[in-house]
């Protein structure tokens, strides 16, 4: 996360409170399951199986390989870093999508599985050596590197690796705040909402790289 320039860390801090935004609504709106963090489903699929049986585990199950077919898709046409913005565009489609199918088909699994899709292409931002550089939908990710980063203010290694991770984690946790007030005007208009705010971040993400063409070389 170091190496992530500050405008870098002010997108990435937009797109994981879309991200909490987002995995608020699902949460509410599946009953108890997650858009982005597939640790809880994976864990609640396992404790489905065994009490309830397979069936119903299929939801908490299909939503980690929406997620894991959105990393995959968002890696593929943004992988590199010049094409970011297209994942960013391939986020915000699903999740227009998704709230399209709010209005029209409101229990299809499809539209959380759109959700769980555009969350696993936002993590594809920031690749370096075939990883996530910044883990942007889960905060798991995020809480290791601050207490990494609290280990070593405390050893005296370094007084400010924590502020980055802490701002990403609450950036998440504020965007899940927003995003629950948000679901009681309904489903599909806070989705909208974050849709237009995943489409705005992708146009000034594209802006951003055609200027940087744009500019001479020394």
């Amino acid at each position: 996360m170091r190496d992530v320039t500050r405008r870098g860390l002010a997108l990435s801090l937009v797109l994981s409170g879309v991200a909490g935004y987002v995995d608020a609504i699902g949460f509410i709106d599946t009953g108890g399951f997650f858009v982005s963090f597939m640790s809880g489903n994976s864990t609640q699929a396992g404790v489905d199986i065994l009490e309830q049986g397979l069936a119903s585990s299929l939801l908490p199950l299909t939503l980690v390989v929406a997620f894991v077919l959105g990393v995959a898709v968002g890696a593929m046409v943004g992988g590199n870093g010049r094409r970011r913005a297209w994942a960013v565009a391939a986020s915000a489609s699903a999740v227009a999508l998704s709230a399209v199918l709010a209005a029209v088909a409101p229990t299809s699994p499809a539209r959380f599985w759109m959700l769980a899709f555009a969350m696993g292409a936002l993590n594809t931002l920031y690749l370096s050596d075939g990883r996530a550089r910044v883990a942007i939908t889960y905060a798991t990710g995020t809480l290791v590197s601050l207490g990494l980063a609290v280990a070593a203010l405390l050893t005296g290694r370094s007084g400010s690796a924590w502020r980055r991770p802490l701002l990403l984690w609450g950036s998440l946790a504020g965007g899940a705040v927003v995003g629950a007030a948000a679901h009681r005007l309904g489903s599909g208009p806070a989705l909208l909402l974050a849709a237009l705010v995943l489409a705005a971040a992708g146009v000034g993400l594209a802006m951003r790289t055609r200027v940087r063409r744009e500019q001479p070389s020394d």
